[in-house]
């Protein structure tokens, strides 16, 4: 008689062997509701800011909505990241939309590639096809491609350069995704960790040549950025809006108001710092490298003013760190792993945002939305608990699997 768990892995065996299928079916689905109800807008900033730049007007342009109660978009990014959309601006609208999204998919595929990669899996290809088939449908990377964002070709160029295993090539990937969005110079605190000290100054290099390139391209906007712009947190969007899932977002939905620097904030942020760390240094001490990078990406995500939803496609690497890594079997793994897939596969995060839109202006927000508006700092918190806690056998005592049983065990 059959049990429940060789049901289970007889499952997960054909669904490997039909791997490729499942990734087709799920990419096929997505593409036609991508072109029915796809908008894009974040791209549009792009798309139509980036030629200001020739006339020094960058942080001059807004795009404004249909929806008049939308609030306009203006372009935030480093003026280096005007620079490189601006062969992108010169194509007809349909055709960038289709060749962003395209290097979105790519950059997808990449981001799980590389995940597997800094684990050592030795034949990652059919579950790379099955976490890709699956990520498609997850609020982050979803809410990511439809908004034409950027975060998941910056975390592939971040992974590709740490798969490479040199440190020029590590660090100028940092430097690049710092060039074009600063949330990546966070990837820093990983080569401090690891002891990567030319990576660390390579990143640093590469990053302020973006930095003098873009300045010899238009001085104007280039100190308007560094020394105006990048300080005034107002442009980027409003604190206690649901998508962001910082800490001093969280906060601030429950004090039912952006209370800055409060003391709430303040011991939030240092024990969220304090378990980043002590994750990082036992990630560090394992020589964990997934694991490592996973826990410094969420940290920066916790700890920034505004880490917008779409910011944690971080936390697909998490999954897989988690769900294939020495730390798969330990209770910790195994729960922030179920907070991941409740919290992005529910989209609790925009659901919840949508809910407190029905309030009466003014009105607080009920306990259960201000619960769900910490969705992603808690899954960062369980994260850190468990790359914390390690996993429970020993690595020295692992046995190499039997070859019968390889094809079962990709997918624990």
């Amino acid at each position: 008689m059959t049990t429940p768990q060789g049901r289970l892995s007889a499952f997960r065996a054909a669904l490997l062997r039909r791997a490729g299928w499942v990734l087709a079916v799920s990419l096929t689905v997505h593409l036609v509701i991508t072109v029915l109800a796809g908008d894009m807008f974040d791209l549009k900033v792009y798309y139509q800011g980036s030629p200001s730049l020739v006339h020094g007007t960058l942080y001059d342009f807004v795009l404004h909505r249909s929806d008049p109660h939308a609030q306009p978009l203006p372009f935030t990014y480093p003026p280096f990241a005007a620079a490189v959309f601006l062969p992108l601006a010169a194509l007809p609208w349909p055709v960038a939309a289709g060749v962003w999204h395209l290097l979105s998919l790519g950059a997808l595929w990449l981001v799980v590639q590389c995940s597997f990669r800094l684990l050592g899996h030795p034949d990652p290809r059919r579950p790379a096809m099955l976490w890709t088939a699956l990520a498609l449908w997850l609020e982050p990377v979803r809410h990511s491609l439809g908004l034409g964002q950027i975060d998941l070709i910056l975390a592939a160029i971040v992974l590709v350069g740490l798969t490479r295993g040199r440190s020029p090539a590590a660090g100028a990937g940092v430097g690049i995704a710092a060039g074009l969005k600063l949330v990546p110079a966070v990837t820093g605190l990983y080569f401090l960790a690891a002891r990567k000290w030319r990576a660390a100054v390579w990143s640093a290099v590469v990053f302020f040549a973006t930095v003098g390139a873009a300045w010899v391209i238009d001085p104007r906007d280039s100190s308007r950025y560094w020394f105006h712009e990048l300080y005034d947190t107002s442009r980027v969007g409003q604190v206690a809006s649901f998508e962001n899932q910082s800490l001093r977002g969280a906060v601030a939905r429950t004090l039912g108001h952006d209370g800055g620097l409060s003391a709430l904030y303040c011991v939030l942020a240092l024990g969220a710092l304090a378990g980043g760390l002590l994750a990082l240094r036992a990630a560090t001490r394992r020589g964990e490298t997934l694991a490592m990078v996973v826990t410094v990406q969420l940290l920066g995500l916790l700890l920034g003013p505004i880490s917008w939803s779409h910011h944690y496609v971080w936390f697909l690497p998490a999954l897989i760190c988690l769900a294939h890594g020495p730390i798969r079997r330990s209770r910790a793994g195994q729960l922030a792993i179920a907070a991941w897939l409740v919290a992005a596969g529910s989209w609790m995060v925009p659901a919840a945002g949508k809910a407190a839109a029905h309030l009466a202006p003014g009105a607080a927000l009920p306990w259960y939305l201000v619960a769900l508006a910490w969705s992603y700092p808690v899954c960062a918190g369980l994260t850190f608990l468990a790359v914390a806690r390690g996993g429970r056998t020993p690595a020295t005592t692992a046995r190499p699997p039997r070859p019968a049983l390889v094809e079962q065990a990709v997918l624990d």
